[in-house]
């Protein structure tokens, strides 16, 4: 850790000593996802309990869960780092792994669900809606988060409770996150690059569709309220799909760093 921006301007983020475990790890969640902690950057335990004003034993109980979630790895003698981002190979097998499981779990969550689960649904998707389009960088996490909700939701309706588990342990979403995160270290120039901002942001809003996420989503929903397996299945694979071939396009352009 570098000391980068987590000093008394960030105190917003300092854990309340009531919920201190589960905020310091949220913390640096947020440190690592917004690129405060760098991708390979070395972990300053010391510094890092003095910026977010905690001892170094939460700090060590944070780190050990963000190494679960393959955020930070641990090193003998030299302790945590954050993680590199992902490789184009790795974003790809990511999403093919998706592709396997989360069709099926369309299919099956149009045979199963329940009122409750549909109410569920509609409820992500009606926040979804309310996203402003106005602040992009902003827009973008929101959608990120809900992204993650709707197919952790549709794994929870399928009713497979080794599915769902096994999709929030890809930590697909956050992975997503850091790589958008990263184009932000690029020049004016390369950022305005015609290529990069066509494969990063292809379709993501337009005024006639909105967002490029919740249309999709909708869709697989129609079809999970519909009992039709086949269609959600199959809306389910086209959706994971796109976003493997947008996502590889785009990390392919920021050099698999």
């Amino acid at each position: 850790m570098a000391g980068k921006a987590t000093g008394s301007g960030n105190a917003s983020r300092r854990p309340s000593r009531a919920v201190l475990s589960d905020e310091t790890h949220d913390a640096i969640m947020e440190l690592i996802l917004d690129h405060q902690i760098a991708p390979g950057e070395h972990i300053n335990i010391d510094a890092l309990a003095r910026d977010l004003d905690v001892s170094q034993t939460p700090v060590r109980e944070a780190l050990a869960r963000l190494e679960s979630e393959d955020l930070v790895v641990k090193k003998a003698l030299r302790g945590y780092t954050a993680t590199p981002l992902l490789t184009p190979e790795q974003v790809d097998d990511l999403f093919r792994f998706r592709a396997l499981i989360e069709p099926w779990a369309a299919s099956r969550a149009a045979v199963v669900h329940t009122e409750d689960d549909a109410a569920a649904i509609l409820a992500e998707l009606d926040g979804a809606r309310q996203v402003d389009a106005s602040d992009f960088d902003a827009a973008y996490a929101e959608l990120g988060r809900h992204d993650a909700r709707f197919h952790e939701l549709v794994a929870r309706t399928s009713g497979s409770a080794y599915l769902a588990d096994a999709l929030t342990r890809t930590h697909c979403h956050m992975h997503m996150h850091r790589l958008y995160q990263a184009r932000k270290s690029f020049s004016p120039e390369q950022q305005s690059n015609p290529e990069f901002v066509e494969t990063v942001f292809r379709e993501f809003y337009t005024p006639e569709t909105g967002f490029l996420t919740v249309q999709g989503h909708s869709e697989i929903a129609e079809a999970i309220f519909a009992r039709d397996a086949d269609r959600a299945g199959a809306l389910m694979l086209d959706h994971i799909e796109g976003s493997r071939i947008r996502n590889s396009s785009a990390i392919q352009l920021l050099g698999g760093r």
